[in-house]
């Protein structure tokens, strides 16, 4: 139970903040229950979060970490368009401008006021969707070759998709002339409006309940309460400064090997985690805009004090983001920016985890998949005659740490969605899945090990377009502790599901292109790193691994000195 701040008492906090996080996790649910796309009611690439009458987070539903640390920023976008005085009861603001609130144009965001016998909102919900297609040059919104904004898409800077609860039929035309699959985001878009009118339904509940000035009063002290929270988990952290580097494989278009650099410095109750020394923006489209950098770093920090703090505001007053200008961290318009809010967030999380790793090795946890591996494809349907979009992630191996392996198979760190169910995505799309299966051997040894990598490969029954962005096909996630790498990623493009890779044409990490009918896309995503040295790893967990075929024969010996044919572990060189 929590402690009692002036004026407030546990019981009443502990209730309101149970009640508050309701609220969006029913957000969630009505979303989810209401969208029209697989990509938001199968894979849940969707996010909610209640924020108070000046626009401070709250509460949110357990969602994508990368969507709910950056969503205070289109809070406040919308409100610098629309002060609370603009807005009225049946108001809903939508937006996707990265250069103002957004993250990346496929995150649409809609931001609705709530009103409770006041002309000024007592509070806002907001919920943050990906949808599959926003039209700009490659079908799905994720263009591996874009080089500027304008090509990835329809750009909407806060603009009243809502007014006094009648939709915008202007709004609408234009956003609908623009993409591949209008019904489907219309469907969406009235998905995102159903589930804040749950929220804000439910908040007017709580007003009835507590009383508007009581429940402002209580909402304050849970800010308060959750600072103090990350304060006390700061303070366990030794102080000093500590660095890490990591990098970016490319951004697509020429450019290797992209530093992303964190220094964490730790004073007391408070942290600054300054990214100088990161790359500067790219021709590509890796860029991350400031609150995709900002979110990534809020979600490592509470990785790595205390993942049960209330996340709200207050609990991220004690933390710095300092981001050098016209960085991939930071970039300047018109910077392309669709795999920043991918692949660059993740190489944050990676970075920040690293240097606090350095501050505490007790904390630290092996590098996971590193990527995404986000693919789209898009075409005509033969059987509708009409335009598709498809669009996923895929999940990987997360790194090992003490204690335990790293789990195989799931979307990591910044991304936390489900996949596509393989009856869906065939029933949805003209597309067949020919293998999906954990990549043997590719968890990074250690005492520890990492997760498994996943191959998924897909085949295109149509003349089909695709763009793959990924990342780890030249650097390997790390292991830390003495653990080794994970296993990189990769890509092919195959003839027909049974090529070999050793006729196929391997891809790069970050491309666009045609297929055929009966032409497959082959992703490999990489395993997570290891955690201790090999040689401690218990030759039960070897056998274990063997027996359900994580690990081969080979591997385990090399890797652990561990004989399959009698059981025993032997010396290596």
């Amino acid at each position: 139970m929590t402690d009692a701040p002036d004026g407030v008492d546990p019981v009443t906090l502990e209730v309101v903040r149970n009640a508050a996080e309701s609220v969006a996790d029913e957000m969630n649910a009505t979303l989810v229950r209401t969208a029209y796309s697989p990509n938001v009611k199968e894979r849940r690439d969707c996010s909610c979060a209640l924020f108070d009458a000046a626009g401070r987070m709250v509460a949110q539903a357990e969602n994508i970490p990368v969507h709910l640390g950056a969503m205070p920023f289109s809070v406040t976008a919308a409100l610098e368009r629309f002060p609370p005085a603009a807005l009225e009861p049946g108001d809903a603001v939508l937006l996707n401008d990265p250069f103002a609130g957004g993250a990346h144009l496929p995150d649409l965001t809609l931001v609705t006021p709530v009103f409770a016998d006041s002309d000024d909102p007592v509070a806002f919900v907001a919920n943050r969707a990906h949808h599959a297609d926003v039209g700009g040059a490659r079908a799905g919104g994720v263009a591996a070759d874009s080089t500027e904004i304008f090509q990835e898409g329809l750009r909407i800077p806060p603009v009243k998709l809502f007014g006094g609860g009648e939709p915008n039929e202007a709004v609408f035309d234009l956003l609908l002339a623009n993409v591949r699959t209008p019904e489907e985001r219309r469907g969406d878009l009235r998905a995102q409006r159903a589930a804040n009118e749950t929220g804000r339904r439910r908040y007017q509940s709580l007003v009835e309940r507590h009383g508007r000035d009581h429940l402002a009063t209580v909402l304050d002290a849970l800010q308060d309460y959750s600072e103090r929270r990350m304060r006390a988990a700061l303070a366990d952290v030794p102080d000093g400064s500590y660095r890490f580097a990591d990098v970016l494989d490319d951004d697509g278009r020429g450019t290797e090997d992209l530093p992303v650099v964190a220094t964490v410095t730790v004073e007391g109750e408070a942290v600054t985690v300054d990214f100088e020394g990161t790359a500067p923006q790219t021709a590509g489209p890796v860029n991350a805009v400031r609150a995709v950098t900002v979110s990534a770093t809020y979600y490592a920090v509470r990785c790595v004090t205390d993942p049960e703090i209330p996340p709200n505001a207050g609990c991220y007053r004690p933390v710095t983001v300092q981001t050098p200008a016209g960085s991939i961290v930071d970039p300047e318009p018109p910077a392309a920016v669709v795999a920043g809010n991918l692949e660059t967030s993740q190489r944050v999380t990676d970075a920040v985890l690293g240097a606090f790793a350095e501050a505490d090795p007790t904390r630290a946890v092996a590098a996971g998949q590193g990527t995404m591996n986000s693919v789209t494809f898009g075409g005509t349907d033969p059987r509708t005659d009409g335009p598709f979009t498809f669009y996923e992630t895929q999940g990987g191996g997360f790194g090992g740490r003490a204690g335990a392996d790293g789990m195989d198979g799931v979307h990591v760190h910044m991304s936390n969605t489900l996949n596509t169910p393989v009856e869906v995505l065939e029933t949805a799309y003209p597309l067949r899945v020919r293998r999906y299966q954990l990549r043997e051997d590719t968890g990074g040894a250690g005492e520890f090990r990492g997760g498994l990598g996943l191959r998924r490969d897909v085949e295109v029954t149509t003349e089909a377009e695709f763009s793959l962005v990924a990342d780890r096909h030249r650097h390997a996630p790390y292991g830390v502790r003495g653990g080794e790498p994970g296993a990189r990623g990769g890509a092919y493009r195959l003839s027909d599901a049974d090529e070999s890779d050793e006729t196929a044409t391997q891809l790069p990490g970050k491309t666009t292109g045609a297929l055929s009918p009966g032409e497959v896309l082959s992703i490999r995503t990489p395993g997570g790193g290891g955690y201790g040295d090999p040689a401690a790893r218990d030759p039960a967990a070897v056998a274990r691994d063997l027996r359900l075929e994580k690990v081969s024969g080979d591997h385990a010996r090399e890797a652990y000195g561990y004989d399959p044919d009698d059981g025993t572990g032997e010396e290596r060189d």
